[in-house]
């Protein structure tokens, strides 16, 4: 039994690890750093243009909703790529090509879904 849970062990102490040097280094950079705040730090950046209205401004959802949809098929090409070599070998032809039809299944879902909503109207 101890040494199924040594593999956990070493998890563990390695996310521990990992939490202690970033907490370290973020307490090092709050202690070392200078901190004289003037009204001109304190301004938004444009550029080094002086700004001009609020610092707050609305953007379009589309082009969040058009970045997601560029994910998802970034995500199925490279799904599709591994997927070609693993089809080429022997004795996995028929299993890979219907799991592969699947998952476009459920992409294609998706994509007719939000045709549907009229996401991908440009408006």
């Amino acid at each position: 039994m101890p040494d199924y849970f040594h593999g956990y062990t070493v998890v563990g102490l390695v996310a521990v690890a990992g939490v202690l040097f970033v907490t370290v280094a973020f307490a090092a950079g709050r202690l070392l750093r200078p901190a004289v705040p003037t009204p001109e730090k304190l301004l938004p950046y444009e550029c080094g243009v002086d700004p001009v209205g609020e610092g707050w401004a609305h953007t379009q959802i589309r082009y969040y909703v058009y970045a997601f949809l560029y994910v998802i098929f970034a995500v199925d090409s490279v799904f599709l790529f591994p997927w070609a070599t693993v089809f080429a070998a022997d004795g996995y032809g028929g299993v890979t090509l219907v799991e592969m039809f699947v998952f476009l299944g459920f992409l294609s879902v998706g994509l007719l879904y939000a045709w549907k909503k009229g996401v991908l109207t440009w408006t």
